[in-house]
């Protein structure tokens, strides 16, 4: 007679307690998620009837949507402002960061030490927000875009994360295209980086989720309107009591029914999150590895 399999085993017990627990997990990650998405589609009427926790509303209201997208002047205009900040920045982030790490993870470079110790001492201790803003208005970069890019060309935490990656990369394959007559621009273009895809981008996501988040430095350095991103946008709409002010008269005038202010900052809190959001799955696999390795290496 065959016995039973037991089924309450310590290790079922375990595997059990964790898939309950990632349940709990998830719900409070997903709850506040799902509420937001849900208050930007109810009306002002059913707040007013039902409060503003909801999760499913009676009926998909798409005013605050038509209230956003209808400002032509400011929001599609603040989204562009946006994107060359993503774009652009990222790219002279990855440029300035990869070749200031590549050299610094070369051992017989002179002085090596002497310059890490500089940069490390940035990490520590910054020159502050008044000297910062008196260098860019020196340099004519006040109400221009490039003051929220050129400023925060490098990252030391990111630099030393990217060094250490260039640490792990073996010497001989670096000695053998020396001798096959390479340079150093020519070893770290077709050699290096190609085995760095995962280091590479997993310091890009840092960089371009900083860029898409960032508002303070516009704040500062930004007085025209034409000029600011998105998330100065949505700032000044969320901390507006009628939320109304960065938006074109022309919009507002073709509502027959204003939403209320929760929709219309959960609204703009959609918009402005989606498109990072609906670009991390993409390279999830890159950043989990490049954080793993590049914490580990050096």
């Amino acid at each position: 007679m065959k016995r039973k399999k037991n089924l309450f085993t310590s290790e079922n017990l375990f595997q059990l307690i964790n898939v309950l627990l990632m349940i709990i997990f998830m719900v409070i990650i997903m709850v506040p998620i799902l509420t937001v998405i849900m208050t930007s589609f109810v009306s002002e009427a059913e707040i007013a009837r039902r409060g503003s926790f909801i999760i499913v509303p009676e009926k998909f209201d798409f005013t605050a949507y038509k209230l956003l997208w209808g400002s032509s002047s400011n929001i599609i205009r603040a989204y562009g402002n946006t994107i060359f900040r993503v774009v652009v920045g990222t790219a002279l982030n990855l440029f300035f960061t990869i070749t200031l790490a590549y050299a610094l993870s070369k051992r017989d470079l002179k002085g090596r030490m002497v310059l890490t110790g500089l940069i490390f001492f940035t990490m520590l201790f910054s020159g502050g927000m008044i000297p910062t803003f008196m260098l860019v208005k020196a340099v004519g970069l006040m109400d221009s875009r490039w003051a929220m890019v050129l400023p925060c060309l490098v990252n030391t935490w990111n630099l030393f994360v990217m060094r250490n990656f260039f640490y792990g990369i073996p010497d001989s394959l670096e000695e053998a295209a020396v001798l096959d007559g390479a340079n150093q621009i020519q070893i770290l273009t077709k050699v290096v980086l190609p085995l760095s895809k995962a280091s590479i981008a997993t310091i890009g996501l840092f960089y371009a989720v900083h860029h898409w988040n960032a508002w303070f430095d516009a704040m500062l350095y930004i007085n025209k309107t034409s000029l600011l991103p998105m998330q100065n946008i949505l700032r000044n709409i969320i901390t507006s009591a009628s939320s109304l002010g960065d938006l074109s008269s022309e919009a507002y005038n073709s509502l027959d029914v204003l939403p209320p202010t929760q929709s219309l900052r959960a609204a703009a809190i959609i918009v402005t999150t989606l498109p990072i959001v609906m670009v991390y799955p993409f390279i999830q696999k890159y950043f989990v590895k490049g954080v793993m390795v590049g914490s580990v290496k050096g």
